[in-house]
């Protein structure tokens, strides 16, 4: 994995096209890159370690030729270690084809051991090199041909480009991991992602699993099972190309930090009576299930501590890499409701799979309505806060806040009353996300901008905050943070801390205040140093950041000063905050 584009159409500059289409995918996390494109019935290969973003294509004389076909990649490594070798896309011995390739072969090592039996020399550590070889095997039955044979073998997730010498298209294969195709006039484009072509075309069509693509003139969609042509039909795209850019701000991560000024409003003023359909499936659910990943795993916690307060109502929560162990329980009867931003996180996209195959009924709440996630749901609840770039992610998760807060208030029968504290919450982050309050953040991350480790504490519905807030600071800052309950503490944790430790207290107006701060408290008696996320002052604390009252929505402000904290910590310590190293934006992996 991480990033795919390619073209093929009437301009004659692909090279320049494809490079500049990776450029907007590197959001997505890589740590090489390279682009295969066709010039007179030959393949040109470029590829290197290291970011696109100062690579002018000038600086290479042959990617100024003519061409008129070009496919890309950028990895993030799984198989083979960062070396330009290992970069894709990855050829023959001949180079008849070239190939780029997102997720994992599992079966690769057996598939290599047959191959090399068969005289086959391997150039590089990847299990992408693999397909490549496979198709070879066939090549003289015709590209399509070789491809469907090599694909009946592959076990796992893939998304798969194809490009041959002798031929003038790109053929392309999924199973499990994201590919979308931009259709243009005269000209088609397939990309991880709609912000890779979005300059050029806002007409998509989407490639499901187990299908193929033929990207000549027109795309010819084929289902692999049935070996049947498809009918697939143009999606129109509302997302321009200004909201995939950084406009006046330097990176996208504060840009969408700030973003949450106008982001709640637009999730929860969505039509559609999708809350009301959560609502009843949740109420004939015999056992419902709220499932994510990372961030959004972070998220189902805290909902599961507001269905309990608001609706009075139990809801098992659990990772999505860890769900197929409650498979046992499932039924027919059963509701998962899946958490996720882009919709195509493979570890989730599992999960769903698995309570299909049980019969139980998905729903899914996710920012990318197109996505694989939302496309396997009966029910789709869409975050609508716009493309979402920065890999730490900061909108969409207040997004899906805000919606199960939604969903706890509508199950308990107050949807006008959840909505009204909503809009409440969204006007006070607006008055909140001014520039003294900025700066106020970036004056404490100065104070802390050199420790090494830092600790977050917090109690029922903000504990799951302090878990959040504990993976911002590690994503971009590189700062060890850990999240803990406040109760918690004293069984253990409590032997890390030392003098002038910092430790973020998240302290709710509510009923945990005087425990969450007794909690502070044991940690300031051993030389801690207090930052307090609360409404009011304490004396306890050494720094206060003050955030709205806002009752059941606090997880939502409270996470917001913490984003803004890591992100300054991350420009101190001079890091990228959109490209923390070895993470992507989406995990298509296992």
């Amino acid at each position: 994995m991480c990033g795919i584009f390619a073209y093929k159409g009437h301009r004659n500059n692909a090279p320049e096209i494809v490079i500049k289409g990776l450029k907007m995918l590197e959001y997505r996390g890589y740590d090489s890159w390279g682009i295969a494109f066709k010039t007179d019935h030959a393949l040109n290969i470029h590829k290197q370690v290291g970011k696109i973003g100062d690579f002018k294509i000038s600086d290479l004389k042959k990617m100024t030729a003519k061409s008129q076909l070009a496919i890309g990649h950028s990895r993030w490594a799984t198989h083979g270690g960062v070396t330009q070798m290992n970069a894709h896309p990855h050829c023959t011995e001949k180079n008849e084809i070239a190939i780029v390739h997102n997720g994992i072969i599992e079966n690769f090592t057996e598939l290599k051991k047959i191959l090399i039996k068969n005289g086959h020399i391997f150039k590089s550590e990847t299990d992408t090199e693999v397909v490549a070889h496979l198709i070879e095997e066939n090549l003289k039955k015709g590209l399509e041909k070789a491809i469907k044979m090599a694909i009946k073998k592959l076990e796992g997730r893939y998304a798969i480009l194809v490009i041959s010498e002798k031929e003038d298209v790109i053929i392309a294969a999924r199973r499990g991991s994201p590919l979308i195709v931009g259709v243009g006039k005269d000209e088609n484009f397939i990309a991880s992602d709609i912000p890779a072509f979005l300059e050029y075309t806002k007409k998509v069509q989407y490639l499901d699993d187990n299908e193929m693509v033929i990207i000549d003139k027109k795309p010819k969609f084929i289902d692999l099972k049935t070996d049947k042509i498809i009918k697939k039909r143009e999606v129109p795209i509302e997302w321009n190309v200004e909201n995939a850019e950084k406009g006046v701000y330097p990176h996208f991560m504060i840009k969408e930090i700030m973003e949450q000024k106008d982001t709640i409003c637009r999730t929860i003023n969505q039509n559609g009576g999708g809350i009301e359909k959560v609502v009843e499936s949740i109420k004939k659910a015999y056992g419902t299930y709220l499932v994510g990943c990372g961030t959004a795993g972070k998220v189902c916690l805290a909902a599961s501590y507001l269905f309990s307060k608001i609706a009075k109502k139990h809801i098992n929560t659990t990772f999505g890499s860890e769900f197929p162990s409650y498979h046992h329980f499932l039924t027919n009867r059963s509701l998962l409701i899946a958490v996720s931003q882009s919709g195509e996180t493979a570890d989730t996209l599992e999960a769903m799979e698995v309570a299909k195959e049980k019969g139980c009924k998905l729903i899914s709440i996710v920012n990318v309505e197109s996505s694989t996630m939302a496309r396997m749901s009966d029910i789709i609840i869409p975050l609508k806060v716009g493309p979402e770039k920065a890999v730490a992610s900061t909108k969409a998760t207040t997004a899906q806040l805000a919606i199960l807060t939604l969903i706890a208030y509508a199950l308990a029968g107050d949807l006008d009353r959840g909505k009204q504290l909503l809009i409440n919450t969204a006007g006070q982050i607006n008055d909140m996300l001014n520039p003294r309050y900025e700066d106020h953040i970036k004056t404490l991350a100065k104070k802390i901008a050199g420790v090494e480790s830092m600790y977050v504490i917090g109690k029922a519905v903000n504990y799951p905050m302090a878990l959040e807030a504990a993976i911002k600071l590690q994503e971009v800052s590189y700062i060890h943070a850990e999240g803990f309950a406040g109760g918690e503490l004293k069984h253990g944790p409590i032997a890390l801390i030392s003098k002038g430790t910092p430790c973020i207290a998240i302290v709710a107006n509510d009923e945990t205040k005087n425990d969450i701060l007794g909690n502070t408290i044991e940690i300031k008696a051993r030389g801690g140093y207090i930052i307090g996320v609360s409404p009011e002052n304490n004396e306890i604390f050494d720094y206060w950041i003050k955030v709205p009252d806002v009752g059941d929505a606090s997880p939502i402000v409270n996470i917001i000063p913490i984003q803004i904290l890591a992100y300054h910590l991350a420009i101190m310590r001079q890091n990228n905050p959109d490209m923390p190293r070895n993470l992507a934006k989406s995990v298509t992996v296992k």
